[in-house]
């Protein structure tokens, strides 16, 4: 009998990284965790071969603070899932919309489902994810409080779907990045690929303007770059960094050398396939 593979996640049983885990790796055992800190713990102490962890989100932006999940953690990217994110209005059963008082659900889900909200004059109740918001309002068996939530945390919880898809915009998308304990790179020219790195810049003037330059004259694509406080320091900035490409390709080779000779701290978190979801990424003529 062949064992399942774990893969760790912040949040409860039907949480939209329960979801990702069921598109990516349908035969999968999902590791529900209270925090980020225990996913990543259970993926370094080896209670989870995997972990799902939502980084960013279209809408809401910054989901999960990528400096506080790889540099301290030691763990690797070695994927990438991006998923279109859906919010249904769910209560017990037999409630009825215009009955509703309150709607509780995680901070991001509320702000993304802002017109619903106002159109029905409710009370937003933050909670610590939208899963575990859909398992409350069950418990609780109130049919004046609703939950906005996945459509599989309805099914888990056993309540009723009142209205769905009501999140504000319909290109609302999270991506989630897939970690490891293990460096796994994927193998160079296969298909495009994606570098993600952090690192610090010395401390010298236009040190990031020249740091960054040679991805400019060795026509790398930058995808995403991120700046965070060290340690609560006003002067210690670290950079994360997403880059199209392969560390052997010898024009992100070369721009890697030059940003290393003006960084004090470089590290390569993780190379690995990019989702195709990346192919409709662009901005619009006109």
């Amino acid at each position: 009998m062949t064992i399942p593979m774990k893969i760790a996640f912040q949040g409860e049983p039907g949480a939209n990284s329960h979801n990702a885990i069921a598109e990516a790796f349908p035969h999968a055992e999902p590791l529900p965790c209270a925090t980020f800190e225990d996913a990543l713990a259970a993926i370094s102490s080896g209670e989870a071969d995997l972990g799902m962890i939502p980084i960013e989100n279209s809408i809401a932006g910054r989901v999960a603070d990528i400096h506080h999940l790889l540099p301290a953690s030691g763990l690797h990217i070695i994927g990438e899932w991006f998923i279109p994110i859906h919010h249904q209005l769910m209560a017990p059963r037999g409630a009825k919309i215009e009955d509703l008082k309150t709607i509780e659900s995680h901070v991001h889900a509320l702000g993304q489902c802002r017109r619903l909200i106002r159109k029905l004059g409710v009370r937003s109740i933050v909670a610590a994810d939208t899963a575990g918001s859909a398992r409350i309002v069950a418990e609780r068996g109130d049919k004046s409080c609703g939950s906005l939530a996945p459509r599989l945390a309805a099914e888990i919880y056993g309540l009723d779907i009142l209205a769905e898809d009501v999140e504000d915009e319909s290109h609302n998308t999270t991506r989630f990045v897939i970690l490891s304990k293990d460096a796994k790179w994927a193998d160079q020219g296969k298909e495009p690929l994606v570098t993600s790195f952090v690192f610090r810049v010395r401390n010298i003037p236009a040190a990031l303007y020249k740091a960054l330059g040679g991805f400019a004259t060795n026509g790398v694509n930058m995808t995403k770059l991120e700046s965070y406080m060290v340690d609560g320091e006003f002067f210690a900035t670290q950079f994360y960094a997403d880059v199209d490409g392969h560390p052997d390709d010898r024009n992100l080779a070369f721009a890697l050398e030059e940003l290393k000779f003006f960084s004090r701290e470089f590290r390569i978190v993780g190379v690995y396939p990019a989702h195709p979801f990346r192919q409709t990424f662009g901005e619009q003529q006109g």
